[in-house]
């Protein structure tokens, strides 16, 4: 019974994590005024289309993943790294003032996702894909 409950909360967290790449990504998309005025104007509009279409496309996959009874695993794997990668996007390049401290908003969020996955159970079938059957 607890393991039916651990998956569902990990489907719930792929689910959650999913929805959350999917609205970021989509906001430079469709109002990118909005966004810039956050986070601030940007040189290359093509760069924040193409970061936001792969968000988009990260949380596509984790949506899907979370439906799946093998893919948590793979909802994890993509959720790890989304927010590892842009957390350490955020700390490289704000304290180089490249970009806006409001980006540390985002690293905050990229650190409780993290956390989260690490606290999650290891879902169904990743320990099998980490012991070399890729």
């Amino acid at each position: 019974m607890r393991s039916t409950r651990a998956r569902g909360s990990v489907r719930g967290l792929a689910v959650a994590n999913g929805v959350f790449n999917v609205v970021g990504g989509l906001w430079p998309l469709v109002h990118l005024r909005s966004f810039e005025w956050v986070f601030g104007p940007k040189t290359d509009d093509w760069l924040q289309m193409t970061s936001g279409g792969l968000l988009v496309s990260a949380g596509l996959a984790q949506l899907a993943a979370a439906t799946d009874a093998h893919g948590a695993a793979h909802a994890r794997r993509i959720g790890l790294g989304t927010a590892l990668t842009l957390l350490a996007v955020d700390l490289v390049y704000v304290p180089k003032g490249r970009i806006r401290p409001t980006y540390l908003l985002d690293a905050a969020m990229q650190t409780v996702w993290i956390a989260a996955w690490l606290r999650s159970i290891r879902p169904t079938g990743e320990a099998a894909a980490g012991s070399g059957a890729r």
